[in-house]
């Protein structure tokens, strides 16, 4: 293909402006990972904690299904449309969390979040792979989770920080109204489509002409290929996890005395060693393979719960195994979807990646139901070492897998 050339150098500015992009994606979320637990207890007076974190299950319940569409819709539509689409479906979470007289305007704000972040961080996710070519995938990847998970970070520290200065929904819909601006401008007048770069890298891939279809694909990605099942159960295993940090953690602490300040240093330390060392990571698994990356990753997250729970929500011990879970997650999370990358046809990334973007982002929907419900049968704790147990069985499924790269996607 004349006029395209793969790799991080000849796209370097692109590149870049997609990583910025992905930060406001992640700020997005961050907004909401301190403050809006406390705001379901403190403004509207909720004691349930599977009510509380209906909000997760709904933004997860959205997201995987959006990761879906948009996996199928990329080819069709395009990715810019889609990343634009992304962005206007942000517009409505700020002003919904601002005037909501109950919480359930909470939980609808965040099935416009979800679809959100299902069509602009998929995008940005899809077309830095199709930039970079198959050489640099580990490290476009490491960059792109990196950015959206420091933005994360960054998000939820401020939010914490302010917290005490001001009314906790006034910083969401404040932050979120001007981050979503932003994105919609720097994604509609500045991002180039990338659809001529996997028309190139499928020309030089040789293999079948013609796309697999979603009815094909789905139960390849989810059951029927060993490597990329086992890929899918551990994402949806590190999701939930992180729904439990997102939703369960602040109510943990806080139960324990612990101030918004030091919840919000707890809440923005994890995305932050997530966000950080997935500059190595993405880098590392191009060099040492996939697996060994992805297997330690969920055994060191499954260790950073326990110490959660032996801690008891005092603030040293939490601090400390917020870093080791970033830490843990960092090694799982870019690791993961360069894996799927591999196993697929360049044609057929954008699909595959969305199926088992669906099926992680489904960990929010479990994790969020079980640490609800555990937590109110049980306790916080309880609900924290049944998580710790799941992680750790799923690195064990990912070391005991037998580890191969497929050359072609297999349809039947």
């Amino acid at each position: 293909m004349t006029g395209v050339q793969l790799g991080l150098r000849a796209n370097a500015g692109q590149f870049a402006l997609l990583v910025g992009i992905n930060a406001l994606v992640g700020a997005m979320v961050g907004l909401e990972r301190t403050v809006l637990p406390l705001i379901g207890e403190q403004d509207f007076g909720l004691t349930s904690k599977t009510a509380i974190l209906t909000f997760i299950v709904a933004f997860g319940l959205t997201k995987a299904f959006t990761n879906l569409a948009a996996g199928t819709l990329a080819d069709r539509a395009g990715r810019k449309r889609l990343l634009v689409l992304g962005w206007l479906l942000a517009l409505p979470v700020p002003l919904l969390i601002g005037i909501a007289p109950g919480w359930w305007l909470i939980v609808v704000a965040n099935l416009f979040l979800g679809a959100c972040q299902g069509l602009a961080w998929s995008m940005t996710v899809v077309m830095k792979i199709d930039l970079v070519g198959p050489k640099r995938r580990g490290l476009a990847l490491g960059f792109n989770e990196s950015a959206g998970y420091l933005g994360v970070a960054t998000a939820a520290f401020l939010t914490g920080l302010l917290a005490a200065s001001f009314a906790p929904r006034t910083l969401v819909w404040v932050g979120g109204a001007a981050i979503a601006l932003v994105g919609l401008v720097a994604s509609t007048m500045f991002v180039r489509d990338t659809h001529a770069h996997v028309t190139a890298e499928q020309h030089a891939h040789g293999g079948r002409t013609h796309k697999i279809s979603l009815r094909q694909a789905f139960p390849l990605v989810t059951y029927r290929d060993p490597i990329l099942r086992a890929c899918s159960q551990a994402g949806l295993v590190n999701n939930l996890n992180d729904a439990l940090a997102w939703g369960l953690a602040p109510l943990y602490l806080a139960a324990d005395g612990a101030s918004a300040s030091q919840i919000g240093a707890v809440a923005a330390v994890y995305p932050a060693v997530w966000g950080l060392g997935q500059l190595g990571t993405g880098w590392l698994s191009d060099h040492v393979g996939r697996k060994p990356l992805i297997a330690l990753g969920m055994l060191l997250q499954g260790a950073a719960l326990a110490l959660l729970v032996a801690g008891g929500g005092a603030f040293v011990p939490s601090l400390v195994a917020a870093i080791l879970l970033g830490a843990g997650t960092a090694m799982v999370y870019p690791t993961l979807i360069a894996a799927v990358s591999d196993a697929v046809e360049p044609r057929d990334r954008a699909q595959a990646v969305g199926i088992y973007r669906f099926w992680r982002d489904m960990g929010f929907v479990a994790g969020g139901l079980t640490a609800g419900i555990v937590a109110d049968v049980a306790s916080d704790g309880g609900a924290i070492v049944l998580v710790a147990a799941l992680t750790t069985a799923s690195g064990i499924w990912v070391a005991v897998t037998r580890w191969r790269v497929p050359s072609t996607v297999r349809s039947t």
